[in-house]
């Protein structure tokens, strides 16, 4: 409701109300003749080059495929991707629809209008510094090492001071959160889980979703996870596992009317996946990238 602002306690209950509403060498060669001396075989300074050349192409190709197909399973359908040619072409094989992606060739002015851009040595070369401290200053994964490192960014549509703001805000508002799940008596959180609730490290959708269901009935928190390598450590983590507060002969029923709730539920609430593991516990990953202001409702 425009105008209202939500305070203290009440702000998650308020996002967990509107959940239940809609219920990642040169080899030496030795010849040894007819006397003791042994002759090594040095390849020459262009075979060496062919060699590091065939290196580099190699790393580049493996970064490229890998965080296209991070991308293809880990991203909200939603997305739109920005991307050089070669980039665009790797998401495509992967599964990415062409719709989705904003091309960035040599004419193209910015990533703005996406909400991801991939880093790639080319788009570094291409925009230089402004690729970070303009258009998209945080990493949310990151693959491949050196020159062939390429960063999956979120895109700051209103400028990075007021990306860098909002991020902060709502990471306050995270922790606070965090907090009122800790001092939920109908839920139990793992000492590991409750270091990351108290530095705000949870994305705010499953916040709003464990307390929602933990109004359905009790549950532990096992640990918080998320498959995005190399983010920054700003980038709150999307994934849980969650179990019945008790287990016993009801718990494997109790995890399916988890599941069931899970799968009732609408965007931004339905999560990316959810699947039981054994008859003991149920993970939940939402997709990347996390909302800002989901909890204070800007």
């Amino acid at each position: 409701m425009a105008g209202l602002k939500v305070t203290g306690w009440r702000l998650l209950a308020l996002v967990a109300c509107v959940v239940l509403a809609v219920s990642a060498a040169v080899v030496a060669v030795a010849v040894v003749g007819p006397t003791t001396t042994t002759l090594s075989v040095r390849p020459s300074s262009q075979a060496n080059s062919g060699s590091q050349l065939s290196a580099s192409l190699q790393a580049a190709t493996a970064a490229r495929t890998s965080a296209a197909r991070w991308i293809a399973a880990q991203v909200g359908p939603d997305a739109i991707v920005a991307c050089d040619p070669a980039m665009c072409a790797a998401l495509q094989a992967s599964g990415v629809g062409a719709g989705r992606l904003l091309v960035l060739g040599t004419s193209a002015g910015d990533p703005l209008g996406s909400d991801l851009v991939i880093a790639t040595p080319a788009l570094r070369s291409q925009f230089g510094a402004r690729l970070a401290s303009v258009y998209a200053p945080v990493v949310i994964a990151s693959f491949g090492a050196g020159a062939a490192r390429i960063d999956i960014r979120a895109v700051a549509a209103d400028g990075t001071a007021a990306y860098d703001s909002a991020l902060a805000a709502d990471r306050r508002a995270r922790i606070a959160a965090g907090g009122q799940l800790i001092g939920n008596r109908h839920i139990i959180v793992s000492a590991a889980a409750q270091a990351v609730l108290r530095a705000g490290r949870v994305d705010p959708r499953l916040l709003a979703m464990l307390a929602a269901m933990a109004a359905q009935q009790p549950l532990r928190i096992l640990a918080f996870g998320d498959p995005s390598p190399g983010a920054s450590a700003a980038i709150p983590l999307r994934g849980v596992e969650i179990a019945p507060a008790s287990a016993g002969t009801q718990a494997a029923a109790r995890l399916r009317l988890m599941l069931s709730f899970l799968q009732a539920q609408q965007v931004p609430y339905l999560p990316m996946r959810a699947v039981l593991v054994g008859q003991s516990a149920l993970s939940v990953e939402y997709a990347a990238p996390s909302p800002l202001g989901l909890l204070s409702g800007t």
